[in-house]
């Protein structure tokens, strides 16, 4: 007994004292192991080669055999492929079937989600208008984007649409969604799933020699429409703004590209520069406004402030995919795995950590959020090579989820790919006026927002070109930085009195100290048409920290005015709300009470919010903590209870709280007569560096090692994840009457000839209805 439970105390310590790894017994056996790993695989990918020379043979037979290898190798997946996939067919036609549908056929969204309505009677509204929508939107380009394009580029001074026809193909709404929940009592808002698949003929003429055009295109993308201020009066509604909340996806069946290619002002033209014009005009910050009454200001609409902020620690992942193979495959290696952030329009990328799947970043990124729900962040990790970088996984968080949680820190699976998890923390910073909650921080992050709306310009100078005064009107934009971070406007061509209407956002360090550089520029000359210098000190002292008026132009003519708002915020760390607190059932109070030790027993508090089915089957799952698990040398010890007098660790008597949850999916195959449980995933804490961990499964009564089933082991992780199917060979009547004890263990093998349980949970399976199946915590 003193020497096991010295054991387990070493196991205890271990977590505690986390850089004591060189001393302690496991991680030695776990460096023997694995340098017996690599000296085996490495004897068995080298020695037919030398045997091949011992032999005197020709290289040949080698390369022979590597050829067999991996054509039996990719020809036995393709096998299992094929029958993993008939399998999974039979058990899960319904999810299998929408789940093919969905892919192929790109199904509207009020398939998926039962909260997304059908918006037919819209799809008639747009076809009728169809025809009226081609009229204006050819005046539109004939008018304003001809004259536009014209006098961006001078190599497009003759540039004439000679073609413009949208088609009878109207665009489709294939889902709308109506927000009734964390918006304003005076505003609604609507969620437009778009989908054009349209068959537009638009010809332009560059030149007499250069001609180009499209001859359909495919937009797909959420719009979010706002119907704001809702007024008492007609219209009843004071604007309407409409937006991307993402960036939309485009494809473009282009005529005439081989002229085109050879325009330098067309030479960079594709998809992705004409979505960036679009995230220029209609992607999030950015928004397209039509007022209804007059009293509603222009400011508001199209830049109204942002709901907050959110500030993201990439903290690391584990268990990545090895997509860096030696080979042809028959030798892994290792992954130099990379992370991109975004959010809108703004994107970072995160330092590259070389040859690890367990990278650790401890990188922080700070987004300002205009719309949540609704705003996603988008992280996606990549494999850094010379030529063409690998995909290692995405992953996609609604930021409403961080604002109704305020604090965030958890593993996340990535999609799209066969393993892999990254580690977040997120945090959600509200905007206030109050001064006296502004703390600056010490690690060069944010302690306030700053919101810049860009209104116009009046009486600019003329444009000069060295000594040479010209009597044209300036092309002008606005460019506006804080220290390192700087900004541009779009160029209005030939005014003096340009008209931006644009906002801007800033994160702010050192409020007594940085400010707001306003420069008014032209394209592609050195000196400015004016400036002005703000100090962000001086907003401290206005009301609601909001400047909002004309500015004089320093460097610049004599009554040159800039007309602008900047409003300063204060970020405020948001509290998480208060979990309940759950009540242990009253046998475990009085097995407590019995033991009259520290143990305590909880119900997971951090279970998803998924379904009703778990909080509904949760009744039914009558759950152990290892505190009552841990017997001494019992295979089945998940049966033990501290009622039955067994004896314990003391470490483990004097653990306070859960040692972790099991996600199980659990559901009877009706065709093919099979019990069908998935393991999903399971937590808890036993090292910092983790535990070698399995799950085992018993039917009861049946506790033989013939009916014993069990996953894969996974090492070294606190937070495994199984994702594995075990099925029993069991009539749906007999299984109705039978228990299904679940058990995870830690795999010990070259310590101990035991292997020590972590806990254990037995479910009453008389008490699930099996053929809908169950999926819980």
């Amino acid at each position: 007994m003193g020497k096991k439970e010295g054991r387990y105390i070493v196991c205890v310590g271990y977590q505690a004292e986390g850089n004591t790894e060189n001393l302690s017994s496991s991680a030695v056996n776990r460096m023997l192991m694995e340098f017996l790993i690599y000296c085996g695989r490495a004897v068995f990918v080298f020695y037919p080669v030398y045997l091949t020379g011992y032999l005197g043979l020709s290289i040949s037979w080698v390369l022979l055999c590597m050829f067999v290898l991996t054509w039996w190798k990719k020809n036995r997946q393709w096998k299992d492929a094929r029958i993993g996939s008939a399998i999974d067919f039979v058990d899960n036609e319904k999810h299998t079937i929408n789940t093919e549908l969905k892919g192929s056929l790109q199904m509207a969204s009020w398939v998926n989600f039962t909260d997304v309505e059908k918006a037919q009677w819209l799809n008639k509204v747009l076809e009728q208008a169809w025809p009226f929508f081609g009229i204006y939107m050819e005046k539109l380009l004939r008018e304003n984007i001809q004259k536009s394009v014209r006098t961006c580029n001078t190599a497009l001074k003759a540039f004439t649409f000679t073609k413009i026809h949208f088609g009878h193909m109207p665009l489709k709404i294939t889902g709308i969604r109506a927000y009734t929940h964390e918006v304003e009592h005076r505003e609604v808002i609507l969620d437009m799933n778009l989908s054009y698949a349209g068959d537009v003929d638009i010809e332009a003429q560059v030149n007499s020699a250069i001609t180009a055009g499209v001859k359909g295109l495919k937009l797909q993308g959420m719009m979010r429409v706002v119907l704001e201020p809702l007024i008492g009066q007609a219209p009843l509604v004071g604007g309407v703004t409409f937006f991307f909340i993402r960036r939309p996806t485009l494809e473009i069946n282009w005529t005439g590209m081989t002229n085109v290619l050879d325009s330098p002002a067309f030479g960079s033209l594709s998809e992705d520069t004409i979505i960036d014009i679009i995230a220029s005009l209609m992607v999030l910050p950015n928004r397209m406004c039509i007022p209804l009454i007059d009293q509603v200001k222009m400011d508001q609409m199209r830049f109204p402030l942002p709901r907050g902020v959110v500030r993201v620690h990439l903290l690391e992942a584990r268990d990545l995919v090895a997509k860096d193979t030696y080979m042809m495959g028959l030798v892994k290696g290792k992954s130099d795995p990379y992370a991109t952030l975004r959010v809108g329009n703004i994107h970072f990328k995160s330092k590259t950590i070389k040859e690890n799947l367990h990278p650790k970043w401890n990188e922080v990124y700070e987004f300002v959020v205009h719309e949540a729900p609704g705003q996603e962040l988008e992280l996606e990790l990549y494999d850094e090579d010379t030529d063409k970088d690998d995909f290692l996984g995405r992953y996609n968080l609604d930021l409403g989820e961080v604002k109704r949680g305020k604090q965030m820190d958890q593993w996340f699976a990535l999609e799209d790919i066969q393993h892999g998890e990254v580690h977040l923390k997120l945090q959600w910073f509200s905007l206030q006026t109050d001064t006296s909650l502004m703390k600056e921080s010490t690690d060069n992050l944010a302690c306030a927002m700053l919101a810049v709306y860009l209104d116009n310009a009046t009486d600019l100078p003329d444009s000069r070109d060295g000594l040479t005064k010209r009597v044209a009107c300036p092309n002008s934009f606005v460019e506006f930085s804080i220290d390192k971070d700087v900004k541009k406007s779009k160029v209005v061509y030939a005014s003096k009195d340009p008209v931006w209407e644009e906002g801007f956002t800033f994160f702010v360090r050192n409020v007594k100290a940085q400010q707001l550089s306003i420069q008014v520029k032209e394209p592609e000359k050195k000196n400015p048409l004016g400036v002005l210098n703000l100090p962000l000190s001086r907003l401290l002292n206005t009301s609601n920290l909001t400047l909002d008026q004309r500015f004089l132009l320093e460097r610049s003519g004599a009554t040159s005015q800039i007309k602008l708002k900047a409003t300063l915020r204060i970020l405020k760390l948001e509290e998480p709300p208060p979990k309940p607190i759950v009540n242990p059932p009253s046998e475990v109070k009085q097995q407590q009470t019995k033991q009259a030790g520290n143990t305590s027993v909880s119900n997971p508090s951090n279970a998803p919010s998924s379904s009703n089915a778990e909080s509904s089957s949760s009744a039914n799952l009558r759950r152990f903590d290892s505190h009552s698990l841990l017997s001494e040398n019992s295979i089945a010890s998940s049966r033990f209870d501290l009622s039955d007098g067994a004896t314990y660790p003391e470490a483990i008597r004097n653990y306070q709280g859960s040692f972790g949850e099991i996600e199980l999916v659990i559901r009877y195959a009706t065709l093919r007569h099979k019990l069908v449980v998935i393991v999903n995933r399971d937590l808890f804490p036993c090292s910092e560096n983790g535990t070698d961990s399995y799950v085992r499964l018993y039917l009861l009564p049946d506790q033989t090692w013939k009916h014993r089933k069990k996953t894969h082991v996974k090492k070294r992780t606190t937070n495994p994840v199984f994702n594995e199917k075990v099925e029993f060979d069991v009539l749906l009547e007999q299984a109705q009457t039978r228990k299904l004890d679940v058990s995870v263990k830690n795999n010990k093998m070259l310590v101990s000839r035991e292997r020590k349980d972590i806990g254990s949970v037995i479910i009453d399976l008389s008490e699930i209805d099996l053929v809908k199946g169950i999926t819980a915590w």
